[in-house]
């Protein structure tokens, strides 16, 4: 069984998934739950497709991920980035 890395993005209208594995592959819902089953069945008929026409399927890369605080101050009436 492989993992999959997505991301689920909150949007003006609800969210959106991608997978930083899988070009091209996306997906959207109301909801972050919805979002997320439509990216799994997004990804499964992509990867068919993939396999179908005899494509190369990219396998899982292990990421990690962080938030990094950035602190904004304003100078000559522009903000700035600071770290």
């Amino acid at each position: 069984m492989n993992e999959y890395l997505i991301v689920i993005e909150k949007t003006k209208t609800g969210y959106s998934a991608y997978s930083p594995d899988i070009d091209g592959c996306i997906a959207v819902g109301d909801t972050k739950e919805k979002c997320e089953i439509s990216m799994k069945e997004a990804l499964k008929f992509h990867i068919e497709f993939m396999l179908e026409k005899g494509y190369e399927v990219p396998k899982p890369k292990r990421r990690e991920a962080e938030f990094v605080k950035i602190n904004f101050r304003k100078s000559k009436g522009k903000e700035l980035a600071i770290i």
